[in-house]
């Protein structure tokens, strides 16, 4: 399995992975699954500010896929992102989320980002939960019941992992693109 980074030619692979997330599952609130050409766009506005969006692939095939985002789009926010990763269904449980997270997070401490945030949709989603956990963040906490899909209410569960010394210090660089 080798993770590389994503460019447009994955957008349909990519559609396909978070359309099985959008209709099946809690990960994401977003009840729609967005076209190939808009995940395109996603991919290309993530790129343009600088910051990592990678795929786990295996023979060819894209497995699952992370990347990181501006968390909030104003300036004091600049040292801080959100990570989001989706997996293949059939390729759940076999590290793939752990190996392109990783390297998200690598990218993102290179880029000098202080702080990662993860808005987990769900507070049911174990597998989310738990990757989150192995990669050392921590619960930052719950939101209850902020979103209402597939017939019920769901929470989001917050967690957040420091890079780069977190708040022990002053930033020296002029952080992410917003």
């Amino acid at each position: 399995m080798i993770v590389r980074g994503a460019t447009l030619a994955d957008a349909e692979a990519l559609a396909g992975i978070y359309g099985h997330h959008v209709l099946h599952g809690f990960g994401t609130f977003e009840e729609e699954p967005p076209s190939a050409d808009e995940m395109g766009r996603r991919i290309s506005a993530v790129l343009e500010r600088g910051l990592p969006y990678l795929v786990a692939e295996d023979e060819g095939r894209v497995l699952g896929f992370a990347y990181a985002s501006a968390f909030r789009p104003r300036a004091a926010y600049r040292y801080t992102v959100e990570d989001s990763v989706y997996i293949a269904p059939d390729a759940m449980g076999r590290g793939v989320g752990r190996l392109v997270l990783s390297k998200v997070l690598e990218a993102c401490e290179s880029l000098g980002v202080r702080q990662v945030v993860a808005v987990i949709g769900d507070s049911g989603n174990a597998g989310s939960i738990g990757l989150h956990t192995a990669l050392g963040f921590t619960h930052s906490g719950v939101g209850r019941s902020l979103g209402f899909k597939h017939g019920r209410w769901v929470d989001i569960v917050w967690m957040q992992k420091a890079l780069n010394g977190g708040d022990a210090s002053a930033p020296t660089g002029p952080g992410i693109r917003l």
